[in-house]
């Protein structure tokens, strides 16, 4: 199957974090921009959905009080049920994701996102990447029978005050390969 035969993509980006123009927004946005580029390079154009949950929190809140979906949390949940390919943007906030990322993320339920092909992306307060979050935050995507690509981007605070080229080429080189594998899976995911 050609990559025309299956234009245009639905690509859902959930970021996680307090909203534009945040650093966890900024990632989700730069990630986004390289997955639809990797999508272009390949013949396929991408309807990019991007949806921020702390606009959702009293929604969710509504939903775990009440057991009642809000009309924008149902448009929510169907948006990412519906996509190709979903990138997922979160904070780190204490060695966790953020509380509105489990929130949402619950709210789905198992096997909804059966076989999606997701990229993780981790706005973190540290450089280092931290394994046993970025195990754990798979784990709560894999939990959902959601496929996860292997690279996990991770931007620590020297990647928003990026003072040389060398520091800004190393983000961008993890985000350009993430992309790509997310485009690949999007494509396999298709056929």
């Amino acid at each position: 199957m050609s990559t025309a035969a299956w234009s245009p993509v639905s690509l859902a980006v959930v970021s996680a974090g307090a909203g534009y123009p945040r650093p966890t927004r900024r990632l989700a946005d730069w990630v986004a921009e390289a997955v639809c580029r990797s999508l272009a390079a390949g013949g396929a154009r991408a309807e990019v959905e991007v949806l921020e949950l702390h606009r959702l929190a009293p929604d969710l809140a509504q939903h775990f009080a009440q057991r009642r979906a809000s009309r924008d949390l149902r448009e929510a949940i169907a948006a990412v049920v519906a996509a190709d390919g979903l990138v997922v943007a979160t904070p780190v906030l204490a060695a966790s994701p953020s509380e509105v990322f489990d929130s949402f993320f619950a709210v789905l339920g198992d096997g909804v996102l059966s076989g999606m092909p997701v990229l993780l992306a981790l706005s973190s307060g540290s450089r280092r990447q931290p394994p046993d979050l970025t195990q754990v935050t798979r784990r709560r995507l894999t939990g959902l029978h959601a496929d996860p690509v292997p690279t996990v981007v991770v931007a620590g605070p020297a990647d928003w005050q990026a003072t040389t080229q060398s520091d800004e080429g190393r983000l961008h080189t993890c985000i350009d390969q993430a992309a790509a594998e997310l485009a690949a899976a999007m494509r396999s995911h298709r056929q």
